[in-house]
């Protein structure tokens, strides 16, 4: 073969000059000559050689994406095992048994279960457990392992093995509500002693476990505490890569240098309903992308029995073919006999022929059928040791597994095997003598397969401990460390919004950034704030915070900053507080969940704030937000520029008119809607006591809040003098004024309406109260509802404890009890946000709010699109007036035509 030189496309090297051009002929000459004479594969072979000893040398080369589908580690390069391998093989072989034996006896409860996917990772885990992950009891804080969700059944195995579990637990595999059950995955809420990670929302757990890895070095850089020797590991299936957030961090773990974490993806080829990539190899495709990304990469593929084939292959023939076959094709291998693999693999290339007839058909089931690098101890060990070796960049371990290894043919590499939920006797028996497991056939009494334990002494069990013990106790374990409550701010910070601002106009988004400034310098707690923004810090004011408290950046600032001549010029440094992500919601939710639950990762109390535009916030990340809820985080979150009609000119896509909606769905999370600067500060402060320093008996610590916060520059009024304020903003309303306090002065049989409003919406409503009185002879009481679903849910226990025989008022109904007239309740949100206490308001009840889509005009004109401005508020308020009688009907046509509705 001879390459035409015509043929050659031109290439980026051809801007480069060229100091010795007869050099570089000679070198393409011999390229060519190399591919005539022993063909492209040599002449590949040979290139990739020496792109491989170059990029040893350290020559500034562009890296190979794609690898052989090879081990990167070969056989004779495999360290030895530093432990006894075949106490090991049966500890697995127990775990094994028991995770199977737990999901098939679940499953008479219709409960459901995953059996197949421990089963083609256990050697993943075991050999971690037995020699790589630190636990909680040596010094610092441990590994963190985020847990493929599916293969659960595996880790509560080993669990029931260690003591930590016993035989009613493991039958109460997904059955919780007897309070003595374990949940389906895994979850720090349900099972807080064992959990960390919550991570079966799929995606979710490999961007986290990238963020706990950059948190780590955050709080060894600001001298919180020293994380030198904690891992992260995160466990991730091949199918669960397709989710954009599995790797949509990928360069941030590169560009750190964040060699504290590794991933290991269980490559079974399978995902739920097939194959990953039926037509295309998963494998390859992983390594392309982390490679381009700037990872380590180790290809864990072929178990020992290929050893004998690779040493067979002097032509290349197998690593040509092996690199061909589709991903689809090589489940099929796994089910088919050894005649089949001869045809179709061996017998596609004459070479390949020639070398299967020196196989056996044992050798060839051997090595199609379970001889997988994920199959192995030594090839997993020798990966894991590879992986914490490497500096400078984070580690992938793609390892080749079987989906339903050791399961049975009826298990294996079969497409339906994630919605298969039990083995038979029959294939348990046959399981057990697979894995060598002394289980008599009497043990299966009335069908029901028994639960294996080799005792409590038994070397097996020492084994596990011993190795445990060695590494710092168990794992996975959650430890939540006895933290002397943080000691509260001083009240200074927060009292200096009770005078109001005045005459100056401040947004609720600038006062919280002012509250929070001034906390950041509190000497006790200040080093505790975590202010996280993603690239909208000038948007929300925050730049006052860059000279002072820095960028988080681990290089620090190694450029002049082009604004360094200002006040508030851009300043990163190593020992920054801010964490600013640039234009990533995800991977700030990430930020913010490593920082909310450190208190029990690493047994350090931190105050994350994450403050975003609301829009692009619970709707763009609330599977997060969930996912911290589930972790049991704390801290504040801030959807900012809030409200439907407050940003003016951004349109549709940027107006919130639904955010505390979703929020009312998350269990875990405190929505207020605040009206006033100094209810901000009440509720942060409020909060910090409940999260960081004492909770009240009955509240539970482990929540978040989330503060909606505005753009609209409006009169910061002061506080209201009168006993119960707090409790009210906390609480969810309180009266702001009536018509008297008001200054107003209506007539003695004035009729009486009282006005609920919430954030901005109160505005317009102190100005419709106005209106009322002034041009109607209506008196209306104006009441701040600084959070309608914490109302919901104090009068939803108020239910529940009357179905218990106890009577207690909810809170709304109190604090509404003997005001007069009817009550018409005011957002900037969707009806349906105010409509939440509906049932309990025994007076008259109606709303306003803004319904569908945002449009963009100026506030005036959005609010009156909406039905929402002061003169829609009069008009709604004369109509509830007239329908009890109160005011004349023909006020209510009058007072649309006077106001232009």
């Amino acid at each position: 073969m001879t390459t035409d030189p015509k043929a050659i496309q031109p290439s980026e090297l051809d801007q480069l000059p060229d100091r010795d051009p007869e050099e570089t002929a000679e070198w393409q000459a011999s390229l060519d000559a190399v591919t005539q004479a022993a063909g492209p594969h040599r002449a590949a072979y040979l290139m990739r050689r020496t792109l491989e000893r170059a990029e040893g040398a350290g020559l500034a080369l562009p890296k190979l994406l794609e690898t052989d589908y090879v081990n990167t580690i070969p056989t004779s390069a495999e360290p030895t095992v530093d432990g006894d391998e075949a106490l090991e093989q049966r500890i697995t072989a127990w775990n094994r048994w028991n995770a199977a034996a737990m999901v098939t006896r679940g499953s008479k409860y219709g409960v459901g279960g995953h059996i197949a996917t421990f089963a083609s990772a256990a050697w993943l885990y075991e050999t971690g457990f037995n020699h790589f992950f630190k636990g909680k009891e040596g010094d610092g804080s441990g590994d963190q392992l985020y847990v493929q969700g599916h293969a659960s059944p595996g880790i509560y195995a080993r669990a029931f093995l260690d003591g930590r579990l016993n035989e009613e637990q493991l039958d109460n595999f997904r059955r919780e509500a007897g309070g003595n059950g374990l949940p389906s995955y895994p979850h720090p809420r349900r099972l807080p002693w064992l959990w960390e990670f919550p991570t079966v929302s799929m995606g979710l757990g490999p961007i986290s476990a990238i963020y706990q890895a950059r948190f780590n070095r955050y709080l060894s850089s600001r001298g919180i505490k020293d994380l030198t020797n904690s891992h992260v590991w995160a466990f991730l299936g091949d199918g669960e890569m397709d989710e954009p957030e599995s790797t949509t961090a990928l360069t941030l773990a590169s560009r750190e240098g964040l060699d504290n974490l590794t991933f290991v993806i269980n490559c079974n080829l399978q995902r739920l309903d097939g194959p990953v990539r039926a037509n295309f190899k998963i494998v390859q495709e992983l390594e392309a992308q982390f490679r381009g990304a700037g990872w380590n990469v180790i290809k864990s593929l072929w178990g020992t029995a290929w050893d004998e084939l690779f040493q067979l292959d002097t032509t290349g023939a197998l690593v040509r073919r092996l690199r061909e076959v589709p991903d689809a094709q090589v489940q099929t291998y796994q089910t088919r006999d050894a005649a089949y693999i001869r045809e179709d693999f061996f017998n596609k290339d004459p070479q390949l022929a020639e070398m299967a007839k020196l196989l056996s058909d044992d050798k060839i089931l051997d090595c199609f059928h379970f001889s997988r690098g994920g199959h192995e101890s030594r090839k997993v060990y020798a990966a894991y040791k590879a992986a914490l070796a490497h500096k400078g960049a984070p580690t992938v371990i793609l390892a080749q597994t079987v989906k339903g290894h050791t399961l049975g043919t009826g298990f294996a590499s079969k497409n339906a095997n994630h919605q298969m939920k039990k083995l038979s006797v029959d294939e348990f028996k046959d399981m057990r003598d697979l894995l060598g497991l002394p289980i008599a056939d009497s043990a299966f009494a009335d069908g029901v397969v028994p639960y294996g334990h080799p005792g409590a002494d038994s070397p097996e069990v020492r084994y596990l401990q011993e190795r445990r013990a060695a590494l710092g106790g168990p794992a996975p374990a959650r430890r939540v460390h006895p933290l002397a409550p943080l000691p509260a701010p001083a009240d200074k910070a927060f009292a200096s919004f009770d005078k109001g601002s005045g005459s100056q106009n401040v947004a609720t988004t600038m006062a919280f950034v002012r509250l929070v400034k001034d906390l950041v310098r509190d000497k006790e707690t200040g080093k505790r704030w975590v202010p996280i923004v993603p690239d909208e810090a000038r948007t929300f004011g925050m730049e006052s915070l860059f000279p002072s408290l820095g960028i988080y950046s681990p290089k620090g600032q190694t450029y002049e900053p082009v604004d360094r001549d200002q006040l508030m010029y851009y300043k990163e440094a190593k020992n920054g507080q801010i964490l600013n992500e640039g234009i990533t919601e995800a991977g700030s939710m990430a930020d913010f969940i490593a920082a909310s639950t450190a208190y029990a990762t690493h047994g350090e109390a931190m105050i994350p704030f994450y403050i975003f535009y609301s829009m692009f916030g619970w709707q763009r990340t609330a599977d997060q937000m969930w996912q911290l809820g589930d972790q049991l985080g704390r801290g504040f979150l801030v959807g900012a520029t809030a409200g439907r009609t407050t940003l003016t000119g951004e349109g549709l896509q940027h107006a919130d008119g639904h955010s505390p909606a979703i929020a009312a769905t998350n269990p875990a999370a405190l929505s207020y809607d605040p009206a006033f600067a100094y209810e901000i500060a009440t509720i942060v402060k409020d909060g910090l006591r409940r999260m960081y320093g004492e909770a009240a008996p009955g509240e539970d610590p482990n929540v978040f809040y989330y503060l909606t916060v505005y753009n609209e520059p409006m009169p910061q009024p002061a506080k209201p003098s009168g006993a119960g304020i707090d409790e009210g903003i906390v609480k969810g309303l309180y009266r702001f004024n009536t018509a008297e306090t008001a200054g107003l002065t209506p007539a003695a049989n004035a009729p009486r309406i009282q006005l609920l409003g919430s954030g901005t919406a109160i505005h317009w409503t102190l100005k419709a109260q106005q209106l009322l009185a002034e041009e109607w002879g209506v008196a209306a009481d104006v009441w701040s509802a600084t959070s309608w679903t914490e109302l919901r849910r104090d009068a939803m226990d108020a239910d529940a404890a009357l179905l218990r025989g106890e009577e207690r008022v909810p809170y709304v109904r109190q604090a509404l009890q003997g005001a007069e007239g009817p009550v018409l309740a005011v957002s900037d949100y969707m009806r349906q946000v105010p409509d939440q206490i509906a049932q309990w308001v025994e007076q008259d009840y109606s709303s306003l709010g803004a319904d569908g889509f945002g449009l963009s005009d100026t506030r005036d004109a959005a609010r009156r699109h909406f039905g929402v401005d002061a003169e829609s508020i009069v008009v709604a308020a004369l109509a509830q007036l007239a329908r009890r009688g109160e005011v004349k009907a023909t006020a209510v046509k009058e007072a649309r035509e006077r106001y232009g509705l």
